[in-house]
């Protein structure tokens, strides 16, 4: 129905698992890491849990769309069944013929199963079952799957097992009489929600993937959209498609706060409070002990003094504080232009205000104008009005990555970027960011313009997307035992980093000694050292052993225009 209105090629939200709608968060990629690694290491088993709608079918679905061609596996996705149906359910999945006999002898299924497994070891393949809802498994069921890794030869067992399943199945696993399986777990990886970083890049990602080339959600709305989620993707799909039809019935291009505040109260069937609602009772609160204190105060001011309430007066005294200073450093939003012009001169920069620059060039703030702005200081063309930016920065050997952060960040990933600013009049403005100085930045705006930091950061809530080139067609997180020409690459910078060039050609399996050189990467960097190099570290160790002719973003000075 509102797929036309906003440009969009199908449902961007729906809650089928549709591996191509996977947005691989730090969380994600380590799943689908360990189930890779579960897949194609022998021995044990290896468990992923997490809350309903955490995306784990989703990663499934994506696990058995990377499936090498040298394993079968054997997909479980109701266990609510008995141990002999349990036994002819895996082996049906991998069609093996049961005779009529056999169905309901656990010997004889066993042994049908023990064969298939033996001859499809000395062919070369490799087996491996994957039970979803696995909190749903009976103890005899769990006590029979326990016995299926007894199947072995004399170097490996015969079967892998990937056990996904809701935190329950954590609390099943320990108990007592179930101790035997729960020693035999290799791996185990709880998925958690998202975080508001991530849940605004979520809800981006699956916009890009259904054809929209514009920003239909205010940036305060994907704020909304994860308080009220808790970062919960299923929650998120229904939360968001519910806010699209809200918006089209009112004929409005742009998804607000308050829209996704009353989707959710549809969704969730209760009224729901504004974010800004408890800060306010917090603050009338802080207000009313003020008035108490000052009032205390004129009846005895020496009683005050010396007994008063000192929370209430570090509160007023700190509030006072942060106005003042506020106040000195730049001017309101609400001050007139003659009061920003002195304020500016006053600064002592020759920086033009971002006010005057968004006022007088608006016209060049529209997404297309960026991303052409962005794709040129890449040496790459932008078509406006073709196949959405990212798809165009792919055909183009580049990646695009959102994210919402921090000029600390930025510096962090030094590559230019755009910014999704919000002017005074709340429109949304998007301006390429070329150049990050100390206190000044240089934005691309119709020629280059040098605007202070101070003055930028009151426009910008955190939302930017910058432009990669990683060398490979499709980048992903890379792990412990993954192997493939992407390992080799990560090693080869890795290794030129620290200044090593070894004799021998770089392998390509993901081995120890690798993983100990990007935790020592990330631990320089500061980035959550995991030993696992997800997309962020990517970005980051990308731009550290940057090609020349690339465009980086920090500069010793910015001049101003």
């Amino acid at each position: 129905m509102y797929l036309p209105f906003f440009g969009l090629n199908e449902k961007p939200f729906a809650i089928t698992p549709d591996p191509r709608y996977l947005y691989l968060s730090e969380r994600h990629a380590e799943a689908l890491a360990h189930l890779l690694y579960g897949i194609n290491e022998a021995g044990g088993f290896v468990q992923l849990t997490g809350e309903v709608g955490t995306g784990k079918t989703t990663v499934v679905r994506s696990l058995l769309a990377q499936t090498p061609q040298n394993a079968e596996i054997a997909l479980i996705l109701n266990p609510r069944m008995t141990a002999p149906e349990f036994l002819l359910t895996i082996c049906e999945e991998l069609g093996i013929g049961v005779p009529d006999s056999a169905t309901q002898s656990l010997k004889d299924l066993v042994d049908i199963l023990s064969h298939y497994l033996l001859r499809a070891h000395s062919a070369g393949k490799r087996i491996v079952l994957v039970v979803d809802e696995a909190q749903n498994l009976a103890p005899d069921v769990l006590e029979q799957v326990r016995l299926l890794t007894n199947l072995e030869t004399n170097t490996q067992k015969l079967l892998q097992i990937i056990l996904i399943g809701q935190p329950e199945l954590r609390d099943l696993l320990a108990r007592t009489e179930l101790r035997q399986l729960a020693q035999r777990i290799t791996g185990r990886y709880h998925l958690c929600p998202l975080l508001k970083q991530e849940t605004a890049a979520y809800v981006l990602h699956r916009l890009r993937v259904a054809g929209a080339t514009s920003d239909i959600f205010t940036a305060r709305a994907l704020s909304e959209a994860h308080r009220l989620s808790g970062g919960v993707p299923r929650v998120i799909n229904v939360i968001c498609d519910r806010a699209l039809l809200g918006a089209y019935t009112q004929n409005h291009h742009r998804v607000t706060a308050s829209m996704m505040r009353r989707s959710a109260e549809e969704v969730f069937g209760r009224r729901l409070l504004p974010q800004w609602l408890p800060w306010c009772a917090a603050a009338a609160t802080v207000a009313v002990l003020a008035l108490g204190g000052l009032a205390l105060w004129q009846l005895n001011p020496a009683t005050f003094w010396a007994h008063g309430p000192v929370s209430t007066r570090g509160a007023a005294v700190a509030a006072g504080g942060a106005a003042a200073a506020a106040h000195a450093r730049s001017p309101s939003i609400a001050d007139p232009p003659r009061a920003q012009a002195a304020a500016s001169q006053a600064s002592g920069s020759n920086a033009i205000g971002l006010a005057t620059l968004l006022g007088e060039r608006g016209s060049q703030t529209d997404p297309d104008t960026a991303f052409g702005k962005l794709f040129a200081l890449w040496g790459a063309h932008y078509v406006a009005g073709s196949v959405d930016p990212c798809t165009q920065a792919v055909q183009q050997g580049l990646q695009c990555f959102v994210q919402r952060g921090s000029l600390a960040q930025l510096r962090l990933y030094n590559r230019p970027a755009i910014l999704m600013l919000t002017d005074d009049s709340g429109e949304p403005r998007q301006v390429v960011l070329s150049e990050l100085g100390d206190e000044l930045a240089q934005i691309e705006l119709n020629g280059s313009h040098a605007v202070r930091i101070a003055d930028l950061t009151r426009y910008w809530f955190g939302d930017f997307l910058l432009l990669w080139r990683p060398g490979i067609s499709a980048p992903k997180a890379l792990s412990l035992g993954m192997r493939g020409a992407d390992v080799r690459q990560l090693r080869e910078r890795l290794e030129r980093l620290r200044g090593v060039k070894s004799p021998e050609p770089a392998s390509d399996l993901f081995d120890a000694q690798l993983g100990e050189l990007v935790r020592d990467f990330q631990r320089t960097h500061r980035l959550t050292v995991d030993g696992i190099a997800g997309l962020q570290t990517l970005v980051v160790l990308n731009s550290a052993s940057a090609e020349p002719h690339t465009p980086l973003l920090l500069a010793s000075d910015v001049h101003g225009s």
